[in-house]
């Protein structure tokens, strides 16, 4: 491999070159920026330079290069900004020498185009700002895959790039994003959704598993584990972002017209409620009940229902050493193949694995044992 790493002012440069060399003791790499940290050039062939120079450019392709990895920022406002890591992010540059490289006789393999989008400032100004939405709908139509982490999903939206696509964001955010967007489905309790050449992901760290994604569908399972493993963070962080969220915070609305109806359930979560007994509780057709509780709340009285009695399982399994068939109980369930099923249907992880991999082991757990 002869592989040309640009951008990250060789900080992630130098790491990913790491990572390539353990794979490929042979590869010859160079890392180009516009300053590079010391002591790379005993390891690596290190040009630093402006980026946007026809000489630095000729130096960067001049060995025959089959890969070129992109590591670069676009940045709200204007194509180039000041960060603090010390140098000067110039995308004009970089266009250059990535346009370059596709003139060549043979033309190399650019791995990365999937530029970190750093949009300093507020999130309105992003939607209103022509330069990054022209460059992203202009990406979209090259590039081999586009995606967003967070609530970064937003801008490819205003950039009318999630037209018909499934995508995910922060549980906060999904209620507005469907709002904006209702062309969309939205499903924000997947950590990342993969809709064809367009990925998003939930939270902040959620980009963290697509990395691991993205670098297993181009360089293998093998590659990804050792990355994983470097990180000290799972291949495959199990089950969707509900089990990392709170189900209920965005629904329960005190004030709202249904707001008694939800903290009865929340209050007496143990019971075994049907829609029947909750409208008889409330004097209320269960007719009547269904279509009130999903205008006001904006899901099915099952769904609030359900999400309520997996929420009180997964604090029992997060605190307390209860049996299943105990939490069960307290938590409405029938059995405890019933809180099973449906644990695992919505979340995509059995109550034992979620127990092991998120029980606390402060002072605060709980020492029950149930049977």
């Amino acid at each position: 491999m002869k592989a040309l790493i640009t951008g990250g002012g060789g900080f992630l440069g130098s790491r990913l070159a790491a990572a390539l060399k353990a794979r490929d003791p042979a590869a010859d790499i160079t890392l180009l920026d516009v300053a590079l940290p010391p002591g790379l050039e005993s390891k690596y062939r290190c040009i630093a330079g402006d980026v946007a120079s026809a000489e630095v450019i000729g130096q960067a392709l001049a060995k025959d290069t089959d890969s070129i990895f992109h590591l670069a920022a676009v940045v709200s406002g204007g194509a180039e900004a000041d960060f603090d890591l010390g140098y000067h992010v110039n995308m004009d540059g970089t266009w250059k020498l990535l346009e370059a490289a596709r003139k060549l006789a043979r033309p190399p393999r650019i791995v990365y185009t999937s530029s970190v989008a750093a949009f300093g400032g507020k999130l309105p100004d992003v939607l209103d700002d022509s330069t990054v939405l022209e460059w992203l709908t202009a990406q979209s139509r090259s590039c081999r895959r586009l995606g967003a982490v967070c609530n970064g999903g937003f801008a490819l939206g205003a950039a009318r790039l999630l037209e018909g696509r499934t995508v995910s964001t922060h549980w906060m955010d999904a209620a507005r994003m469907a709002g904006m967007f209702p062309n969309a489905v939205i499903e924000p309790d997947r950590i990342y959704v993969k809709d064809g050449p367009l990925y998003t992901t939930a939270g902040v760290t959620a980009g963290i598993d697509l990395s691991l994604l993205l670098i297993e569908e181009d360089f293998g399972k093998k590659m990804a584990q050792d990355v994983a493993k470097y990180l000290i963070v799972y291949l495959r962080r199990a089950g969707g972002q509900s089990q990392f969220s709170p189900l209920l915070e965005m629904q329960a609305n005190v004030d709202s017209a249904v707001g008694p109806i939800q903290e009865y359930i929340l209050s007496k979560i143990h019971l075994r409620h049907t829609v029947e007994s909750i409208a008889k509780h409330f004097n209320m057709s269960a007719r009547n009940l269904s279509r009130v509780f999903g205008k006001h709340s904006g899901v099915t009285l099952i769904s609030f229902l359900n999400d309520a009695r997996i929420d009180a399982a997964r604090r029992h399994l997060e605190g307390t050493d209860l049996s299943i068939k105990e939490i069960a109980r307290r938590c409405g369930f029938d059995s405890g193949e019933s809180l099973r099923r449906l644990f695992t249907r919505r979340l995509d992880i059995g109550p034992n694995e979620y127990r092991r991999r998120f029980r606390g082991t402060g002072p605060g757990v709980s020492a029950e044992i149930g049977t």
